[in-house]
Parts: C-alpha cells; structure tokens; sequence
C-alpha cells in the first residue's frame, strides 16, 4: 500500500511583494528566499509530482518575519492539502492575542524560532519567562509549538517540556546535532536524553539526511538510531523545501532512501501519521477524503 505523504516542512513566498512585503526578523532576507522563491500554487504542483497528500506550511521568518498573512492565504485557498504554523514575538505582552488572531485565521501550529541562519541574536533564548504567557495560551489553545534552535540550546528546551509537560512540542530538524561520530552518536546524546520526554516530537527534514551521511555516518543509521531511542510514532518528515536545494520529488526520495530499512508502519508513521496527532485536523482531513 502506498504512504499517505505529508511534508511539515515547507515554505512558501508569495511573487506580490506590494501583497506581502519582505520584512526578516533581523532585516536579512535569506539566501534561499530571495534566490528560489516557491509560491503555494507551485508547491502544489511539485507536491502532485512527488505524491505528497498535504503539507504543513511554516511561516517563512526570514522572509515575512511575525507577517503570517500568505501562509494564512494559502491556507484558506486550499484547507483539503495545507495547514499552517505561524509565529509570533513571544515576548511581547500582547503575544496571546497575536497567537489567537492566528489561530482564527485558520492557522494549527505555532514556530518559535530561536536560532537560524539570519536570525540568531545574542541573548534570544526559548525559556526566556516573558515567553511563558505566550506558551500556556497555545497550550490552552491545543497547539503544536514547534521550536527551532541548535544542539547547545537543548537546555533551554529542557525548561520549556519540563514546565508545560502537557504542550506538544516539535524539535525543528532534530537541533542539528553532530553526527560524523557514526552509530550510536555519542556526540548527539543531550538529543537522546530527550527521550524522557513523552510530550517532545522530532521533525526529520533534509538537514538531516544531508548532515547524516558524514564521515563515520550514514543516513540509515542515523535515522534507525533515532527510532529506536525516541519510536517512529514522535518523528515527522518535512522536506525544508525550498530552503533546501534540489527539487521536491528529489528531497522526499533522499528521506525515504534512508528510511527504506525501517518497518513499514515505522515509514507510515514518520511519512504521515505522527504528523496526524500534531496536526489532528490533517486526520480529519484524511477521514473525509476516504470517506468520499
């Protein structure tokens, strides 16, 4: 039986910018925005010629910033295959009622984006306590709160699952952990301490195929190892498409390349399951189309 796919790592940039004008967190653009830009309706057409059901957009913050406007765009002009994560400032004191504007705009999840290639700032960090109303009304509100940083932030992140126990939590690209150690990836074990934690997922994308197969590494290792520590039931695939190069149908055969060892329910759930139960509305979604 073929997979359901759902990609929960895609970016989108709208070709209006009088629509929807450029604004970066830190007011660089990136590279791959501005070089390669993908609206939603040619997403679409690569997502069809790769066999991707539905695709979880995220919020393009080195592009557009807290402006979710073109995610929410995209969104509402096809709710049979996207769902959105937007974000906000965390720490400003009106952050719930941006969350909430969001979230009525049809939005599923919130990104807070910590570190990356233009937006890394000195002294940004995830479990900053201003931030904490911002996280208990997205908890209130049933949200996936997916969180991008690098491996020596896993202490902040840390905080964070230790104090809201009952948030879904989503580790963007598995916190780009060293890797080129080789099975078992003693260099990535504050990763693996995480496993404690019931409520943390793991996003798989193209930054960890690529990453996995240095050195001692390879992507079926890594991937397996993951597995076994964290089970496929917390891990989703997202293509990071197109922040990462290559076309879309190149990106997905890399992941399921590395993950052709795996169980077949173990490749069903990280190819679209575990993305269900972070994003309900997709199963929903899914209910309604075999249904009809």
């Amino acid at each position: 039986m073929p997979l359901d796919i759902t990609d929960i790592h895609p970016h989108v940039i709208s070709d209006d910018p009088a629509r929807h004008p450029l604004a970066p967190l830190t007011g660089e653009q990136s590279t791959w925005s501005r070089e390669r830009p993908v609206t939603y309706a040619q997403l679409l057409r690569a997502m069809d010629e790769a066999g991707i059901a539905r695709a979880v957009l995220v919020q393009a913050s080195t592009c557009y910033g807290h402006d979710n406007r073109y995610v929410a765009e995209a969104v509402a002009a096809h709710p049979d295959r996207f769902e959105g994560v937007f974000s906000v400032d965390m720490l400003a004191p009106d952050a719930p009622q941006h969350i909430a504007r969001w979230v009525d705009a049809g939005l599923a999840g919130l990104r807070v984006f910590i570190a990356g290639h233009t937006t890394s700032h000195d002294g940004a960090r995830l479990d900053d306590p201003r931030a904490f109303p911002a996280w208990e009304y997205a908890l209130s509100r049933g949200l996936s709160v997916s969180v991008q940083l690098r491996a020596h932030g896993l202490p902040q992140l840390v905080t964070l699952l230790e104090r809201f126990p009952q948030a879904r939590v989503v580790l963007d690209h598995f916190a780009r952990p060293e890797l080129d150690d080789g099975a078992p990836y003693a260099k990535a074990q504050a990763l693996w301490d995480l496993a404690r934690f019931p409520n943390l997922f793991l996003k798989y994308t193209t930054h960890n195929v690529r990453e996995s197969a240095a050195r001692a590494s390879t992507p079926q290792a890594f991937i397996r190892r993951a597995v076994a520590v964290f089970g496929a039931n917390r891990i989703a695939w997202g293509s990071n498409f197109p922040a990462s190069d290559g076309d879309l149908a190149s990106l997905l055969n890399a992941a399921r390349q590395a993950t052709a060892e795996l169980a077949p329910n173990e490749q069903a759930a990280i190819f679209g399951e575990t993305a269900k139960r972070l994003y309900p509305t997709l199963a929903r979604a899914h209910a309604t189309e075999t249904a009809s």
